[in-house]
């Protein structure tokens, strides 16, 4: 990992190629061996990224992951308690306002990846240096595998339904399992065929949903209430943000900034809108119970056939989770071939599936917890990679030095989410903040939202860091 690190702009100039290696072994870029006649990702770190995505591609791709049978669910999260449920177009004025602030956050992530050409977490040693890019590193690979496992089960739980049966769930995790790991084998492959051809077929499917059920009509229990919606765009903010960072390491890929910031933004939109739509009609059709919500979807007229494509298609979500993992690792063992990894993370996935059966409450604090912790991050990553010292010039190599005072904006956005809205259902974690708040005599309001807040105080704070740190002009 030798030579000098492709400034950004010099990067969306010249995309498809690595800086030149230093003869003296002794330089600071990330990617110093040249580009293969090849149409696959790197096999390690260190090796420049082939440029084969345009803005179909990634239209495709952020469109496939935009719909998913947990946004279907997640719905839920939007609609509210019974008893305190929203309004219908409060719920979508949530949904479409949390997806476009989500999204726009994702496109920054996927511009940042396509400008270096590095992954989503080799990029933080650009921020924070490499050996503090490590704690980032982490707790994206905790996340990763827990999206896996339960991606896994939701495949599995989808299957069931379509096969109309209880039994059997380990065979369908173990072939998911198997999808899975394969995909994560050839991913640009994978992306390619989203494109070609899955796509078509969940667009099929997703229209052919939307006729049946909207057929049918729908009662609005929360008629008039808006209140809560906020909190409900928080909700839906913080799944898109799930995907921050996981983003370059797809976009490395883009051949233009362009490209990669106009397909995430617009695929990824358009596709969670469309997704939380129907899944809030089904929750409605229901009665709010979102544990039958899929058979919503096979109850209609040949709906098992329709539902069967989007069983399939989930394995992209478990995909991404896997082979982010792996990059992720690569940023800790850059040297390590990303095939072994995705095996070995598609294996360790698989088992962990098998052996839970279940998660609840779990889940949910772990959307609040993931945007808590990336929301900020982004603000930090963003602030000074287009305002701050990027505009110079990141190193992203393995000596990268520490930046500790990066550090600080990242753990003040934390803070402020968390003070704002506590993670749900965590136990002591949602106590002290709860105590916390009341010692201050604060009372969260309907305009105070955690997602917007906190990325403006980690955004500010890394912005006046950059101001009392900038480097005095040299005198001529």
């Amino acid at each position: 990992m030798t030579a000098a690190s492709p400034s950004p702009a010099s990067s969306s100039k010249n995309p498809g190629n690595s800086a030149p290696a230093d003869s003296s072994g002794t330089g600071t870029a990330l990617l110093d061996r040249p580009v293969a006649d090849r149409a696959e990702a790197p096999l390690v770190l260190d090796t420049a990224p082939p440029r084969t995505l345009g803005f179909k591609d990634q239209f495709a791709l952020w469109g496939n992951l935009g719909i998913s049978l947990i946004g279907f669910t997640s719905a839920a999260t939007v609609l509210g308690q019974p008893g305190s449920e929203l309004s219908f177009t409060a719920a979508m004025t949530a949904t479409v306002g949390g997806t476009v602030i989500g999204t726009a956050m994702l496109g920054l992530a996927a511009l940042v990846g396509a400008r270096t050409g590095a992954p989503a977490m080799a990029v933080l040693r650009g921020l924070f240096g490499t050996r503090l890019s490590y704690l980032p590193t982490v707790l994206n690979i905790l996340q990763c595998i827990g999206w896996g496992v339960f991606e896994l089960m939701v495949i599995a739980s989808g299957a069931q339904t379509v096969a109309g049966t209880q039994g059997w769930r380990w065979l369908f995790v173990v072939l998911a399992g198997l999808l899975t790991t394969a995909l994560t084998i050839w991913p640009l492959g994978s992306i390619a065929a989203l494109r070609k051809y899955v796509a078509i077929a969940v667009g099929v499917a997703m229209v052919y949903f939307t006729v049946q059920l909207g057929r049918q009509g729908w009662p609005n229990p929360g008629a008039g209430n808006w209140k809560g919606v906020l909190s409900a765009t928080d909700a839906v903010v913080a799944v898109s943000i799930s995907f921050v960072p996981l983003a370059a390491d797809y976009t490395r890929h883009s051949r233009t900034g362009r490209a990669s910031f106009w397909g995430t933004f617009s695929g990824y939109t358009i596709a969670q809108i469309w997704c939380y739509l129907l899944g809030l009609i089904a929750l409605l059709q229901s009665g709010g119970n979102s544990d039958n919500l899929l058979k919503s979807f096979s109850g209609v007229a040949a709906g098992w056939a329709f539902l069967l494509v989007l069983v399939l298609r989930e394995a992209d979500q478990s995909f991404a989770n896997v082979y982010s993992t792996a990059m992720s690792v690569h940023n800790l063992f850059p040297r390590v071939d990303r095939r072994v990894l995705t095996g070995g993370i598609g294996v360790l996935v698989t088992v962990a599936a098998l052996r839970i059966t279940e998660f609840t409450n779990a889940y949910y604090a772990f959307l609040g917890l993931i945007g808590s912790v990336f929301v900020p991050l982004l603000a930090v990553l963003a602030a000074d990679f287009f305002l701050g010292r990027g505009r110079r010039g990141w190193d992203l190599s393995q000596q990268a030095p520490a930046r500790p005072l990066m550090l600080l904006p990242w753990a003040l956005g934390f803070a402020a989410y968390q003070f704002l809205e506590p993670t749900q259902n965590a136990g002591a974690w949602t106590r002290g903040w709860t105590h916390l708040q009341g010692w201050l005599h604060f009372t969260p309001q309907q305009w105070t939202s955690a997602s917007v807040f906190s990325f403006l105080v980690a955004g500010l704070v890394t912005l006046g860091l950059n101001r009392l740190t900038e480097p005095a002009p040299v005198a001529e």
